[in-house]
């Protein structure tokens, strides 16, 4: 960083990825498989694959593992060439971005402020009933604004979309805190269903790129077509299967970030901040003002928090805050209090 500080120095609360790491059992195995790192990949990720049919209970010619979920957005969007995309905001910006080189129509559902930007499944289907998009784009939990649809509400779009026809591509990059929430099991009964899943924020495999999807093989055989070859490399494919098998570390996190947000939402609450309710393991919240200042002195003392202007939907008002360890988030909630105070600005307020 320009300030000199030291890696060890910084709290990185802009990337929203598990505050416990990686399990301890993916970097012993990790360890075993350096020597086997001359050799190429297997890049039909085979024993990935196995371990997410076998965990997952789906079908082996339903996956395609990834470099990251964010490769098999822009894979199926390369394959499909949609026309027309519906993109609910604010969202994950990496739809909007994998579909403007081939020219699509794309059509905003904007979420309202006043209610927390919370999708509204009847305003989804409405417009997608209108607007007919060849594929439509859905982030649950939603990525920044921590937003949940429930199970039944996302089955209600995805039987909209099966009569309409329109591929509706779930990515539940997020939906390990919340599992029962999960749709994957439905795209054995619906082709026009597709989910995507990361590893690498749950899992806190982000350096290591890994992620999968879940498509109905008639989908498939189009997809696989535009896919390179040996995306997802050696130490991933390890990393993701022994992850997946780790149910120790997987209750752990669930409980321990049920405790943690818990207790940082008191502490928001009792200090003034306003914050949007979040099934996810981050919290988006707003100030009264331009955070841009505020994103700049928190850098300059080793804390990093993801500015939201360049969210469609959102603007410079907003930040994004991943949940850490304890001492961690109380470290930040105090650096923004002292910061409001020593710089004279209006930046925290009642939700």
């Amino acid at each position: 960083m320009r300030e000199g500080l030291r890696r060890e120095d910084i709290l990185d609360f802009s990337a929203s990825l598990n505050p416990l790491g990686p399990p301890e059992s993916v970097l012993q195995a990790l360890k075993g498989e350096l020597p086997f790192i001359n050799h190429y990949p297997d890049p039909e990720c085979t024993i990935l694959k196995e371990t997410i049919s076998e965990v997952l209970d789906l079908p082996g010619d339903f996956l395609l593992c990834g470099n990251g979920s964010t490769e098999l957005i822009y894979l199926i969007v390369r394959a499909l060439r949609p026309e027309r995309v519906l993109i609910p905001i604010p969202t994950f910006s990496e739809y909007e971005r994998a579909v403007k080189p081939l020219g699509t129509s794309v059509e905003y559902l904007l979420s309202n402020e006043e209610k927390g930007f919370q999708i509204d499944p009847g305003a989804f289907i409405k417009k997608a009933e209108a607007f007919r998009p060849r594929i439509a784009f859905l982030c649950n939990p939603n990525n920044p604004t921590g937003g949940l649809l429930g199970r039944r509400e996302v089955l209600q779009i995805s039987d909209m979309a099966k009569t309409l026809k329109m591929f509706l591509v779930v990515d539940e990059a997020f939906v390990d805190f919340i599992p029962e929430e999960s749709v994957i099991q439905e795209v054995i009964d619906n082709p026009f269903l597709i989910v995507l899943r990361s590893l690498t924020k749950f899992y806190g495999l982000a350096g290591l790129r890994v992620g999968y999807g879940v498509l109905h093989p008639s989908v498939m055989k189009e997809v696989a077509l535009y896919k390179e070859p040996w995306t997802v490399n050696t130490l991933a494919q390890v990393a993701g299967a022994v992850a997946l098998r780790d149910d120790e570390f997987r209750q752990r996190t669930i409980t321990l970030l049920a405790a943690w947000k818990a207790q940082m939402e008191g502490e928001m609450r009792h200090l003034g901040i306003r914050y949007l309710p979040s099934a996810a393991n981050f919290y988006l919240l707003r100030f009264g003002q331009d955070t841009h200042v505020l994103c700049e002195e928190l850098r300059k003392r080793g804390l990093l928090v993801r500015p939201c202007a360049n969210f469609r939907g959102l603007g410079p008002k907003y930040i994004r805050v991943a949940v850490r360890t304890p001492e961690e988030n109380k470290n930040l909630l105090q650096e923004l209090i002292t910061l409001s105070s020593d710089l004279s600005s209006p930046y925290t307020s009642l939700l």
